[in-house]
């Protein structure tokens, strides 16, 4: 049984990693009916938040079906970093997650993100500020390190949980690691399996079907996996990987009418959240990963790809059910 703060996983937990343009309202709640079961909003930045930023203030928002749900914020200053948090708060979130992980050099090179594994001392002191300011159980989301010379995750999963974090989850990778080049869990193992740790550690990195995740979980003993990329277009991840764990048999993938069906609620969601400009432009990340199982997929792709109208989408959408359904 994996604990958080108060609330209990039953089962081996599986979560939806936080993604900027990704891990949004809608497509948590199509995660959520396939089994995710920890959720995180996108990543939100510190100082829009203190700003009272429209934009940051949104990514806030989430529903009662998607408990237990995360809130992530990222910054590099310290101050505004507990402020964000205790801002946070105010949405009633059942944790708040730090992010020590984001490698974007629009982040990174400002000391946020993965940035301030440059910086072990200042990441510990403000985690530990945000750990004493909060009442909410408060976890982190790093990196091995920050390049080959620094893969200091042993020394920084301990000091972190010294100043009271409830759960660490770790990417496999460094904040100079492409994603080219396949995650490294050896150290994320080694993390879990330190006789000091006591908290529970996420895996993250190439969990991307059955197999992978039954590798990860098998041959690291981490207490869940985060999944990230491999849920783009893609939410039903979660049902195939708990049904693979459970009974070693591979669930059928899902056909071109549940593939409709779910990619429309997650499309009507967006245009209802978010507007139908921006929705049907940020839907553009899921469209091919939905359909990526069919043939000669290509010339829809580019419709998809091009239209900027909710109605002509929807036409579009049942015109694919149509052609894959003969």
């Amino acid at each position: 049984m994996v604990k958080i703060g108060t609330f209990e996983f039953k089962r081996f937990p599986l979560l939806l990693a936080p993604m900027e343009d990704v891990s949004d309202p809608p497509f948590r709640h199509v995660c959520k009916m396939f089994g995710a079961d920890l959720v995180y909003t996108e990543f939100i930045s510190s100082e829009g938040l203190i700003r009272n930023a429209s934009k940051s203030v949104k990514k806030l928002d989430f529903e009662e079906y998607e408990r237990p749900v995360g809130i992530q914020i990222f910054g590099h200053d310290i101050d505004s970093m507990v402020r964000a948090a205790q801002y946070a708060e105010t949405a009633k979130p059942d944790l708040i997650d730090i992010n020590f992980g984001c490698p974007v050099k629009k982040v990174a090179s400002k000391g946020a993100g993965s940035g301030i594994l440059n910086d072990i001392p200042k990441m510990v002191r403000m985690t530990e500020a945000i750990v004493k300011a909060t009442n909410t159980p408060i976890t982190v989301k790093t990196r091995l390190g920050y390049d080959e010379q620094h893969k200091e995750i042993i020394d920084i999963a301990e000091r972190l949980q010294d100043v009271g974090i409830a759960a660490l989850t770790i990417h496999g990778r460094l904040r100079t690691t492409s994603y080219s080049k396949p995650a490294d869990w050896t150290l994320i193992g080694a993390v879990k399996n330190n006789s000091r740790m006591h908290i529970p550690i996420f895996g993250n990195g190439d969990v991307i079907d059955e197999g992978s995740a039954k590798y990860f979980r098998d041959t690291f003993g981490v207490d869940g996996l985060m999944i990230g990329r491999g849920s783009y277009g893609n939410p039903w991840i979660f049902s195939k990987i708990r049904h693979f764990l459970d009974t070693g048999f591979v669930l059928k993938s899902p056909d071109i009418h549940e593939r409709i069906k779910i990619s429309k609620i997650q499309l009507e969601k967006s245009v209802e959240w978010k507007g139908e400009r921006q929705a049907l432009f940020e839907m553009r990340k899921h469209w091919s990963h939905y359909f990526r199982a069919y043939n000669n997929f290509k010339p829809f792709k580019i419709r998809l790809m091009q239209i900027e109208n909710y109605a002509e989408m929807l036409e579009l959408l049942a015109e694919i059910e149509r052609y894959y359904s003969e």
